[in-house]
């Protein structure tokens, strides 16, 4: 548990190393927000998180259109309990696409896929991140996945293995992103703005799960389910030429930054960075502070992932929308979550600075809030029935309560080792994958029958991981540089 003695200090004048001596620094001058380099960084970065979650998710509405109608789905029960949502008739443009027969199983393992290469990276992401720099594995990351998801309707065809290979190639080249994001927000991102910051570039994420999910819908329902992959994968190509050509790794190496916004970035974190080479494993290992984010991590993904992955088809098999409606509503819940990132960031930083909150107090605030707020609604949305307004309703306040988490244990690695951020968020998202890796397959093995039962299940699991991954973060989280962060004796506080 987090003492009222580390509490207390961690908003305590800043300290520097000197060698063996420390000493007090004078605050940094503030350099204005709007048309700086770091808030242009951190639009790139929401453009890039956007592709990058629109490559992941398009497969997920894709889907539901490449898999072949057969009896198995007429007599999976789901028409017994909820009525067709009606709407007029439409009729498609295009119905080229072809059909697999994939079974339930196979599905789950296809949208699970992505993630056995998606873990892999995060660690030696996090690592090459503090080597070379964030910005060549960012970008490549993005570029890699998009001419793999160029390559999904060509896959497809071949076969399920080549396709089950090809996402998990995608998800090997995005595996890097986030901890090489993170990697250069520890040179970016002054103490005072990271949640601002970071909830601007990571809430990208989100506002891609908004446009894809619609959009997707849309280019199956007038055109055809190969279309989602070749219009989003250009995206990604044109976004990386433009990331090449603007971004720096640092401060110091940025052609257009000013003066005064570079001594302001730099004076207010050097403060905080270590300047030992070598990684401390061994004390990384014993840090309570950082498995508290691990579980955390763990378990909010959990639910993510989960509806993610399989809020399409609940949204047609059980609330029996059709192709074009499900696209919008199963988005509907991510913009939720988008507006929530931002417009929290933007609360936590005000509480911090303004207010005087420690920062402990505001991230163990934040996710609970984010953690079990959408754990009960969750489980509400599985007993109401066939009432499609009150259940897309709770889905959507679940998600959007989601979006607290990232003032909370998703930008804790930079509160307790800002020198190892990248490393760290490496650490927690290869745990934070499994969950993405066998909840839609846990999902789909639960679901055969698609009835609004089975889906209970399911909803009852992924409320019950967030509900013990919030205790615990309340119970061991951090909001100080840990002494193994910084190589002294003392820790630093901010």
């Amino acid at each position: 548990m987090q003492s009222e003695t580390e509490e207390d200090s961690d908003s305590s004048p800043l300290l520097v190393n000197s060698g063996e001596r420390r000493e007090l620094l004078p605050p940094p001058a503030k350099a204005p927000r709007c048309c700086s380099a770091r808030y242009n960084l951190a639009m790139l970065a929401l453009f890039g998180f956007l592709i990058l979650y629109a490559l992941r998710v398009n497969l997920s509405v894709a889907l539901v259109d490449m898999v072949e109608v057969n009896s198995s789905m007429a007599e999976n029960g789901s028409a017994s309990v909820c009525p067709a949502h009606t709407t007029s008739p439409k009729i498609p443009h295009n119905t080229t696409g072809k059909r697999y027969p994939w079974d339930a199983d196979t599905q789950g393992w296809i949208l699970g896929s992505f993630f056995y290469g998606y873990i892999i990276t995060q660690i030696p992401g996090g690592y090459l991140a503090s080597r070379i720099g964030g910005k060549l594995l960012m970008g490549f990351g993005v570029l890699g996945t998009a001419v793999f998801t160029l390559l999904t309707p060509l896959a497809a065809d071949l076969g399920v293995g080549y396709l089950l290979a090809v996402r998990a190639l995608e998800g090997l080249g995005e595996g890097v992103t986030f901890p090489a994001m993170h990697a250069m927000w520890s040179s970016w991102a002054p103490p005072m703005e990271r949640s601002r910051l970071l909830s601007l570039s990571y809430a990208g994420a989100q506002l891609g799960t908004v446009i894809s999910l619609p959009v997707s819908g849309l280019i199956c329902y007038y055109m055809d389910w190969t279309f989602v992959f070749y219009i989003f994968g250009a995206c990604g190509i044109i976004w990386f030429i433009f990331w090449w050509w603007l971004v720096s790794d640092t401060p110091k190496t940025h052609r257009t930054i000013s003066q005064s916004e570079k001594d302001y970035i730099l004076s207010s974190l050097q403060n905080q960075l270590s300047a030992q080479k070598s990684v401390p494993c061994g004390a990384m290992i014993m840090s309570m502070p950082l498995w508290a984010i691990i579980v955390a991590h763990f378990s909010y993904n959990w639910t993510f992932y989960t509806l993610l992955t399989l809020l399409p088809t609940y949204m047609k098999e059980i609330l029996r929308f059709d192709t074009q409606e499900e696209g919008f509503l199963s988005a509907l819940p991510y913009f939720g979550c988008w507006l929530c990132m931002i417009l929290t960031g933007q609360l936590a930083d005000y509480m911090r600075e303004r207010l005087n909150f420690s920062t402990v107090v505001v991230r163990k605030t934040f996710n609970s809030i984010g953690m079990i707020g959408p754990a009960v609604f969750l489980v509400a949305a599985g007993y109401t029935g066939c009432n499609y307004v009150l259940a897309v309703t709770f889905l959507t306040i679940s998600t959007t309560l989601g979006g607290f988490c990232l003032s909370g244990y998703n930008i804790n690695h930079l509160d307790i080792a800002p020198s190892y951020a990248g490393i760290l968020l490496g650490i927690t998202n290869t745990f934070a994958t499994i969950p993405g890796m066998v909840g839609p397959v846990i999902a789909k093995s639960l679901t055969h029958g698609n009835t609004v039962e089975e889906w209970q299940i399911v909803f009852y699991i992924a409320a019950a991981i967030d509900l013990f991954g919030a205790i615990f973060f309340v119970a061991f989280g951090s909001g100080v540089v840990q002494d193994w962060a910084v190589g002294g004796s003392h820790s630093h506080r901010h």
